[in-house]
């Protein structure tokens, strides 16, 4: 599942980080894929960079396994693929490569070859629509998109969707839009609701009921390397997140039994 939205600042990071260790606390096991140059997923997950000894820029531009890049974290069941500044200059190097949209796929697929077994891969990706989003969605089953509660939410979503569109159409045909869900909501803020009756107006049933609230815990908890689950597990960001895990639990089954079908 690519996590994206090419604004930044809409909650793409922290809904990484906390969904995957969501999903792992009802018992996933999940990897994170941090395919921002930021490498913000990496950090906020508590590995330094003399852990990121091989990231996700070995794995795209040097052909390294993508196993050979797996870091464990604190959280048990969820594993992560970090990601350094190197990561920034892969667009350029690959720009000649003849299957450049396709080698986070290529390397996805041996993940399991290799002995790595996971129920959920979420990709963490840049804030712009670029190779390396591309990737993530050429790679991806599904598109999860954070669509923070603010007056321009709605602005730009239309390029993400056409970029959605234009990789279901020439390469990734199974691709779809799993769910939009809503960050930063503030329910003292009359703007926090009208955009979420907006959003869920023009999306419907795509939009979580899960709605993340802005929250302070949940802002804090990157500082001290640890998902906001792990921080403060009673907090109401936290508590959100479990739900939203349970939600994308059950998207996900339903997706699934409907290929099976």
């Amino acid at each position: 599942m690519a996590i994206a939205n090419q604004k930044g600042g809409v909650g793409k990071t922290t809904t990484a980080i906390n969904l995957g260790t969501a999903l792992a606390a009802v018992g996933e096991r999940v990897l994170l894929v941090d395919a921002d140059p930021q490498g913000n997923a990496s950090t906020g997950l508590g590995v330094p960079k003399a852990r990121r000894t091989t990231t996700l820029y070995d794995v795209l531009v040097g052909g390294a396994p993508m196993g050979s890049a797996i870091v464990n974290t604190a959280v048990p069941g969820l594993d992560i693929i970090p990601a350094d500044a190197d990561l920034s200059g892969a667009e350029i190097e690959l720009s000649g490569h003849s299957r450049r949209s396709y080698l986070l796929r290529e390397a996805v697929s041996r993940l399991a070859a290799d002995g790595h077994q996971y129920n959920y891969l979420l990709i963490d990706c840049p804030p712009s629509l670029n190779l390396l989003t591309v990737n993530a969605m050429t790679a991806a089953d599904a598109v999860l998109v954070p669509l923070q509660c603010e007056f321009f939410a709605l602005e730009g979503l239309t390029q993400l969707m056409r970029t959605v569109e234009l990789v279901r159409g020439s390469l990734n045909p199974a691709l779809e839009i799993q769910g939009v869900v809503l960050t930063m909501y503030d329910r003292r803020n009359s703007l926090s609701e009208q955009v979420a009756a907006d959003v869920r107006g023009h999306f419907g049933d795509k939009v979580y009921d899960a709605v993340i609230p802005r929250n302070v815990r949940v802002s804090e908890a990157p500082s001290f390397g640890k998902p906001a689950l792990i921080y403060d597990l009673k907090c109401a960001g936290s508590q959100a997140y479990l739900r939203l895990a349970r939600e994308v639990v059950r998207r996900e089954g339903a997706r699934r039994a409907k290929i099976a079908a």
